[in-house]
């Protein structure tokens, strides 16, 4: 059995990334043509956004730019109405633009809503289910919500591409879900950890034996390694995989156990949270991705999720890079005597006072009387620095705050840039 996708998961990294590379200018191309990006991209030239470091000049979008956009248009005239808020070349209707109609669209909290383009595998789920050790002619009990949300649709969409079957058990209904796993003898889970712990549990309190369940593919929440092992000592073998709802599949687990590996059409930059600032190798920040799909071409999307690079290959024989996985979220934002305190203020800060390497700023104390220190590695620095890094975060914040110097490498590797330590009792 083949314990690769395809040749494209084992390739030299350096020509991998010589292809994605290739493959970039096109994909700013395709966004430079949708109206949301058109300005901010107006004096961008696509062919010259060939490399790492020039797609890092390229402005980041947040969801909230999503969110903000699309409200704004919903209530336009027809001939401005556009319910993406002008990110997607695909829809129904004039929305098509030049390229083909959508599939599906989906409705997220917010709501913002997503569209589904036709391509096979649109998610790019397929690779992810088969490291999980899925193959054709598996039945597939997706758990996932198939309601609003793209959840469901993104694994069922992989798993056919797979050549899979799918069992669309949805969320709840648990008796259910699981007189059907064992009516109908199935040999994978996709969804959530917790419902699937949920799921033998009480198969086991009702002495209802799931011989064939083998393995999961499981998204949506944490699985720390103590849980994979509960699930492994009742005879299933479980791999995580990283997924939104705006970019689909991003990174996927292996048998290796050993970090996230990323998907093969996508690339990922660790950025300073609140900044579209790379970070080097190693460090915590935000993941922010770049997939290659014209049909909703966003342009380094900022995903929310803390995450960092792993060194080294997959000891599975993958070769492509390697996260962590979900290390927190990286809005970090806090309210401070009525003023909201952004991380993009302090990674300012830092961009005002090179010789400040890494800061944090810590709040604390008790709401109504909170106190601000930011806690800042510099090197040899005296207190005049201290003094003018103070003088900065009152001008940026509004607020008074102290300055803590102390020497590099004293601060957590934990991408943390506020630290809300009040107490709310």
């Amino acid at each position: 059995m083949n314990a690769f996708y395809d040749d494209l998961e084992t390739r030299d990294p350096a020509a991998r990334e010589a292809a994605l590379m290739a493959a970039l200018p096109a994909q700013v191309a395709a966004a430079k043509a949708v109206p949301a990006l058109a300005a901010a991209l107006a004096d961008v030239e696509p062919a010259q956004v060939a490399s790492r470091a020039a797609l890092a000049r390229l402005p980041v979008t947040r969801k909230h730019d999503l969110l903000e956009r699309q409200q704004a248009m919903r209530g336009t005239a027809a001939a401005d109405w556009d319910p993406f808020g002008g990110y997607s070349a695909i829809g129904w209707r004039a929305l098509a633009r030049a390229r083909a109609g959508a599939q599906r669209v989906f409705q997220s909290p917010g709501p913002i809503y997503e569209p589904e383009g036709r391509a096979r595998d649109y998610w790019r789920m397929a690779r992810a289910l088969y490291a999980a050790g899925l193959r054709a002619g598996d039945l597939v009990h997706v758990s996932f919500g198939y309601h609003l949300t793209p959840g469901a649709w993104i694994v069922d969409s992989g798993a056919q591409a797979l050549g899979c079957t799918v069992f669309p058990g949805g969320v709840g209904n648990t008796e259910l879900q699981l007189q059907a796993m064992a009516e109908l003898r199935a040999d994978a889970y996709a969804g959530t950890p917790s419902f699937l712990r949920i799921l033998l549990e009480k198969a086991a309190e009702g002495g209802l034996a799931l011989p064939a369940l083998k393995k999961a593919l499981v998204s949506g929440e944490a699985c720390p390694p103590g849980l994979r092992d509960w699930f492994a000592a009742r005879g299933v073998q479980v791999c995580q995989a990283y997924a939104t709802a705006d970019v689909g599949t991003i990174a996927y687990e292996t048998s290796a156990h050993e970090g996230l590996v990323v998907d093969e059409s996508v690339i990922v930059e660790i950025v300073r949270p609140g900044t579209g600032d790379v970070l080097p190798d190693g460090e915590v920040g935000e993941v922010v991705v770049t997939v290659l799909a014209p049909d909703y071409p966003l342009l380094r999307f900022a995903t929310g999720d803390l995450s960092a690079v792993l060194p080294g290959r997959c000891p599975s024989g993958r070769t492509n890079l390697r996260i962590k996985g979900w290390m927190g979220r990286a809005d970090q934002t806090a309210k401070v005597r009525g003023m909201f305190v952004h991380p993009s203020q302090i990674a300012e800060v830092l961009r005002r006072h090179p010789q400040v390497a890494r800061a944090r700023l810590v709040v604390e104390g008790e709401m109504a009387n909170d106190r601000m220190t930011l806690r800042a590695e510099a090197a040899g620095a005296g207190s005049g620095l201290a003094d003018a890094v103070a003088a900065s975060v009152r001008e940026l914040t509004k607020l008074r705050c102290d300055v803590a110097l102390v020497a590099p490498g004293t601060l957590p590797n934990d991408g943390k840039v506020i630290e809300d330590a009040r107490k709310y009792d």
